[in-house]
């Protein structure tokens, strides 16, 4: 497999006039092409601070992050847009259409052209959103906006997909259906992507593999290899395997250890 990302020995802490807050320290791992990588850990733990630095918003201070060999930040003008972020809200604007909504990237970069447009409009229709194209999104239930939102994102074509998240603002049921649908989609393109998330069924039922962090600040405790059967070749089929409650509950013992001993006791 081609390696994809590869993060060495990053660590970032947050300054104020208070001091110094710690939130990563020596953190090491690589992403291979196509890879579904899920990143666990404790509340404040640096996930989302990783997120802010695999895609450029910050710089590591110490350490580096290279994207296909190339310093993330360091590249080509275009090299950021390499990278797909999605967020834990869909962030429609309720004044455009869903198709005005999906293209809103092409538009910003200035790559609407009738190559792109006919390429979105495939992506609506394969993706279920056919028919929905001069719908808004309060017409949309939370699923459909979501994935609405994957398109805005997969329409720039970026090679890496940072997810943040993106499933929690769902109520349970549609959250189980979204995230079966959004991960199939996603590895259907072959596209790299790196969710974060507080839900471990989630992580075990989507990822290749699950960074499982320690707290604050941040250090990799484990690297989890996941696999399945061929059989049980979606999240939701994953959830039914007997593998399943096996990996829950090794990830779970690791977490649990870096709890303060009067909260694992209740």
């Amino acid at each position: 497999m081609n390696q994809k990302l590869k993060v060495c020995e990053v660590s970032y802490s947050y300054h104020s006039p208070d001091g110094e807050t710690p939130a990563l320290s020596h953190i090491s791992f690589t992403v291979f092409a196509g890879e579904f990588l899920a990143v666990v850990g404790p509340s404040g733990c640096g996930k989302s601070t990783l997120l802010s630095l695999l895609c450029g918003l910050i710089k590591p201070e110490e350490g580096s992050i290279l994207l296909d060999d190339i310093p993330i930040g360091e590249g080509s003008e275009n090299e950021h847009t390499k990278i797909g972020y999605m967020l834990q809200r869909d962030h429609l604007f309720e004044w455009r259409s869903i198709y005005d909504n999906t293209a809103l990237g092409l538009e910003i970069q200035k790559k609407l052209n009738p190559q792109s447009r006919q390429e979105l409009s495939h992506m609506l229709h394969t993706y279920g959103l056919g028919g929905f194209e001069t719908a808004r999104p309060s017409e949309l239930s939370g699923g459909m906006r979501q994935r609405a939102a994957l398109i805005r994102t997969l329409a720039l074509k970026p090679d890496l997909l940072l997810l943040d998240e993106p499933f929690s603002a769902l109520d349970y049921q549609t959250r189980l259906s979204v995230c079966d649908d959004i991960s199939s989609i996603i590895r259907s393109t072959g596209k790299t992507a790196i969710l974060i998330t507080h839900d471990l069924s989630e992580a075990i039922s989507v990822a290749d593999r699950i960074i499982i962090f320690s707290s604050r600040p941040g250090r990799i405790k484990a690297i989890l290899p996941v696999d399945f059967p061929p059989e049980y070749n979606s999240p939701l089929k994953r959830r039914n395997a007997r593998e399943f409650s096996l990996y829950f509950n090794q990830v779970w013992k690791m977490l649990q250890e870096d709890l303060p001993s009067e909260e694992t006791d209740r």
